[in-house]
């Protein structure tokens, strides 16, 4: 099939490479432009961007795809469909209709559950038993689309880095099936019970929450691994929580339990087991509290 792939993040290179491999005619990949990155502020590609290059398929990094010359140049690429995955920008009516097939989705959830930014942060943070992958045909509102394919698998105890990579290759595997049935394939409606959206994670919300429990905070230790970073503050310096653990207990929210960084969390003490200091590796919270004392009774914030 001749297909433009429009994506930006690490999450959808599997795709882009599944669609490589399976043989599709790739007539362009549009990803977002280039950012500022590192201290220099250079212009950094997306990784989409730069696999793309690598597989030499054009690319393309429009600012925004609602200005007429940009719709009409992607009409003028004649594809069967457009396949999408985290791409980050709006598509107008004109560029959902341009390709004979339409526009299909990678969406990392269980819709109509976790619509929108976030999903994966979202059903870690919620608790949720599992999550998965949905392909969907896009319409102009936010994922609610009708489905045309499903997988699901358990969250268990998985960082948000790793259920996203699990989830982009199983978003890779599910395109490229969906793709060699879409002529068969039977859009099914979204139910209409059980939608939640999965807003933008605000980063705000990785300062630890003590008070809402350990269960929740380490919830939030592994949705925000490995960015933006699950943090607490303690004289002034930023540390990250890696990974941790719950066990039971009492206490103040915020208070250090122990001589190895126990922390009371009202229900239940959160455990560190991998810390990080600003500008410093990973390390065990024995190695931190070595060169950087904080002692049982201390308040973190």
């Amino acid at each position: 099939m001749r297909i433009a792939f429009m994506g930006t993040p690490d999450f959808a290179v599997p795709t882009l490479d599944a669609l490589a491999a399976a043989g599709h005619d790739l007539a362009a990949v549009y990803c977002q432009p280039p950012r500022p990155a590192g201290r220099g502020k250079a212009l950094m590609p997306s990784p989409v961007q730069k696999r793309a290059e690598a597989l030499g398929i054009p690319v393309r990094t429009p600012l925004s795809l609602k200005g007429e010359a940009e719709q009409t140049a992607f009409a003028a690429l004649a594809l069967d469909v457009a396949v999408v995955a985290a791409y980050g920008l709006i598509l107008p009516q004109a560029i959902l209709d341009a390709p004979r097939h339409g526009c299909i989705n990678v969406h990392a959830s269980l819709l109509p559950r976790w619509r929108g930014a976030a999903p994966i942060h979202r059903a870690i943070l919620a608790g949720d038993a599992e999550t998965g992958v949905t392909i969907m045909q896009m319409e102009r509102g936010l994922d609610t689309g009708p489905m045309l394919r499903v997988d699901r698998c358990p969250i268990d105890r998985q960082t948000g880095g790793t259920l996203t990579a699990a989830l982009a290759h199983m978003g890779a595997r599910l395109m490229v099936e969906t793709l060699a049935e879409l002529d068969r394939i039977t859009p099914q409606p979204q139910p209409e019970e059980g939608v939640t959206y999965a807003a933008k994670i605000a980063k705000a919300e990785a300062r630890l929450d003590f008070a809402a429990g350990a269960l929740q905070a380490e919830r939030q230790v592994r949705a925000f691994n490995p960015a933006p970073g699950a943090f607490f503050e303690w004289q002034g310096e930023r540390i990250k929580l890696l990974a941790a653990e719950v066990e039971p207990g009492t206490g103040e929210p915020g208070t250090v339990t122990d001589d190895a960084l126990g922390i009371a969390c009202g229900d239940g003490i959160l455990r560190p087991t991998l810390v990080q200091r600003a500008g410093r590796g990973a390390m065990t919270p024995a190695d931190l509290l070595r060169g950087f004392a904080i002692p049982a009774g201390a308040h973190l914030s």
